[in-house]
């Protein structure tokens, strides 16, 4: 009787011990599921608040342009557009940071290609860039076979598969426009110290695109005419004042008796630059979305890119070391 008593304590133990190791082990997946569900819903939420702040900047993009004439913009970085966006206050201590930037006032690296023909004046701007910081590769002649559908090596200097399949992990040129500057970085013998120093005077754009002489800085401005020293880039932009050059006849009298190629210069922007920051709970997301401003004040995105850093305050292209 004792034995049988025993017995059924013993069961009962183990049967106690098996129920306590189930409830735990449902507990703990219970606080997983409630805790991926939070997850889910501050990613999402992070997601539409994002998308708020890419419509905000639509919004002050359409107003900036019914303030001027839609078929004349003049854009400049002391309109309201360009000025930093105080931040928005979300749920759960979060915020909301807004910042519009005009890329126009960048090279556009795709304009080295225009209708599957060579831009000779966007690639001698190109080469003239390189040199102001002194950069010696022939990144030029390289970018341009990158470009180009054909697989001929531009001279005796530019890279086409051959060369790239060479490489450890092998790849092929691009053969295309870049979508995004950081495919730079593929370039052939493309180093980290040339392509910081690149990365804030060029941008990734259509290849029509055309450079606003109102928000481009002292080194590409420079880089528009052979013989135009960095001094005389500078005095053009603080002689662009608070508020442009209202016409293109009025930026290209200040550079008398140099040949600028004016069909590819303008003085206000179709495509521009939003970065959007989220902070919401323990989540934080960061979205750049590439607007294009048609006449009628619409904005349509080209692209939007999820892979980027924390919004940072963007790199005067006066302030570029050589």
């Amino acid at each position: 009787m004792r034995r049988q008593q025993g017995v059924a304590l013993i069961t009962v133990l183990l049967v106690v011990a098996l129920v306590s190791v189930v409830s735990a082990a449902i507990v703990a997946r219970q606080q997983l599921a409630i805790r991926s569900s939070a997850n889910q819903f501050h990613v999402r939420q992070a997601w539409h608040y994002a998308l708020g702040g890419e419509t905000l900047a639509k919004a002050v993009l359409r107003r900036d342009l019914q303030q001027g004439d839609p078929r004349a913009p003049v854009d400049h970085p002391a309109e309201a557009w360009a000025r930093p966006l105080a931040p928005f206050a979300l749920d759960e201590g979060g915020e909301l940071h807004v910042r519009i930037e005009d890329p126009t006032g960048r090279f556009n690296l795709n304009s080295l290609m225009r209708q599957g023909q060579v831009n000779q004046a966007a690639l001698q701007q190109f080469r003239r860039l390189l040199r102001s910081l002194q950069i010696d590769k022939p990144y030029a002649e390289r970018l341009l076979d990158w470009l180009d559908a054909d697989q001929e090596v531009s001279g005796g200097t530019g890279a086409e598969d051959n060369q790239y399949l060479l490489a450890q992990p092998a790849y092929r040129a691009g053969n295309r426009a870049l979508v995004d500057v950081s495919e730079l970085r593929l370039l052939l013998e493309m180093d980290e110290a040339d392509y910081r120093r690149l990365l804030p005077l060029v941008t990734a754009l259509p290849a029509e695109a055309t450079l606003n002489v109102n928000t481009a800085g002292a080194w590409v401005l420079a880089s528009l005419a052979e013989g135009l020293p960095l001094s005389s880039a500078e005095g053009l932009v603080a002689r662009r004042g608070n508020q442009g050059y209202a016409d293109l006849p009025s930026f290209l009298a200040q550079l008398p008796g140099l040949q600028v190629q004016s069909q590819e210069l303008a003085v206000g922007s179709e495509y521009f630059q939003v970065t959007s920051e989220v902070s919401v709970g323990d989540r934080r997301q960061v979205l750049r979305s590439t607007l294009r401003r048609t006449s009628d004040g619409r904005s349509y995105v080209l692209t939007r890119d999820l892979g980027q850093d924390a919004v940072s305050a963007p790199v005067p292209t006066e302030e570029v070391e050589p």
